[in-house]
């Protein structure tokens, strides 16, 4: 079958992707192997290279214009990276497992997930964290490969000033000072290696919209006001100096930990600082269901070069939603900003973890059709000509 999309002069696309990607069977099981000794770090990189391969081929394939590895070299989307971070270490969560028997699609309201803490002085480690792994991407595609980094923000939100060392940081401003500079200095490092398109992964802001977890962060001796100007101001300083054909986005989660969620509530409330504060190029926003509230946010939205991804396709059920039914989402979506700044895709990932979503590989790969198919038909004479 032939796909066609429209192409943009530059990313987010019209169709584009969240990131992560079911891991294959075999990748499951050479990682256990792994764990157990049983195979070296290269046998398993060996099996980690091929099926990116493959998976890059597939996203090429279904008309996708920019590309990742699905996170396949990863656990988990924030983990990995954070605990690369000289300074960081993983504590285990502070309340429940979240439980698998939790209905598919339902909320999980009582799970907290390893809480990264500062045990000393941030140090950006030598050779960086995602550069070898974006240069093999890159090697694998002429499509636009896209790096996924969790947000700055990630290494405060979920313990606030208590899941940062007072020795190390007595005072909070020096932290905050060391990590835009960890961050500015592995995305220069991306940006020397090729890489031109990177998405900050921010589950924070979207939990911000969430009263009962707003209520958490004043436990925390946080203000939920203040964070998201805060956290502006960490991803601005993390990204201030890159090349100006670097493109960076910002993903909204709120939770899509087998194929459940862990927060609810409209965008109003960090809204115009968001979209407003923000310097970056564009926004990954999960609208595919009820939780997510409305579309009236989008009135801050500034008009210009700033581009909005709407995740109203879901990555957590493998059944397609009706063309029509998208098309209504995009048409009510444009009551309250220009369609021209739209583009689409999936609300998350399918693969936050190992685990996974609750749906097979072909229907992911369909998803990812769907949307790139939709796209073509919204905006058929798009920024350049559709290719086959």
């Amino acid at each position: 079958m032939v796909v066609t999309t429209t192409v943009t002069d530059h990313a987010p696309f019209r169709a584009d992707q969240v990131g992560s990607l079911l891991r294959p069977p075999e990748l499951k099981t050479a990682r256990e192997l792994h764990a157990k000794g049983e195979i070296s770090d290269a046998d398993l990189r060996a099996v980690e290279d091929r099926l990116i391969r493959a998976a890059v081929k597939m996203q090429e394939a279904v008309g996708l214009q920019a590309v990742t590895d699905g996170d396949f070299r990863r656990q988990s989307w924030s983990s990995d990276f954070l605990c690369a971070i000289g300074g960081v270490v993983q504590a285990p969560p502070a309340g429940p497992r979240q439980q698998e028997n939790v209905p598919v699609g339902s909320i999980v309201r009582d799970w907290q997930p390893p809480t990264p803490k500062v045990v000393a002085k941030l140090e950006w480690p030598a050779g960086g964290i995602a550069r070898k792994s974006f240069e093999f991407l890159k090697s694998t595609t002429s499509r636009t490969p896209k790096v996924t980094i969790p947000s700055p923000s990630m290494l405060h939100f979920r313990g606030g000033r208590g899941a940062v060392d007072k020795t190390a940081y007595p005072d909070m401003e020096p932290f905050f000072a060391d990590l835009i500079g960890v961050y500015r200095a592995e995305i220069n490092d991306l940006a020397a290696a090729g890489c031109r398109y990177v998405q900050l992964d921010d589950t924070n802001l979207a939990y911000l919209c969430d009263p009962r977890l707003r209520d958490r962060v004043k436990g925390l001796g946080e203000d939920p006001d203040r964070l998201p100007h805060l956290y502006a101001r960490l991803i601005n300083g993390a990204i201030e100096g890159r090349p100006r054909d670097m493109k960076i986005t910002v993903h909204l989660c709120r939770g899509n930990s087998l194929s459940r969620g862990h927060a609810e509530g409209g965008y109003e409330p960090v809204a115009e600082a968001m979209f407003n504060e923000l310097k970056v190029d564009g926004f990954f926003l999960e609208y595919d269901d009820a939780r997510s509230g409305d579309f009236a946010p989008l009135r801050f939205v500034p008009k210009g070069d700033l581009r909005i991804v709407l995740g109203v396709v879901t990555s957590k059920f493998g059944e397609l939603e009706p063309k029509d039914q998208i098309k209504r989402r995009i048409e009510e979506a444009a009551k309250y900003m220009p369609m021209e700044q739209m583009c689409l895709s999936a609300q998350c990932g399918f693969a936050s973890h190992t685990g996974g979503n609750l749906l097979s590989e072909e229907q992911q790969w369909a998803k990812l059709r769907h949307i790139v198919e939709i796209a073509g038909e919204i905006w058929p004479h798009g920024e350049g000509a559709p290719v086959e």
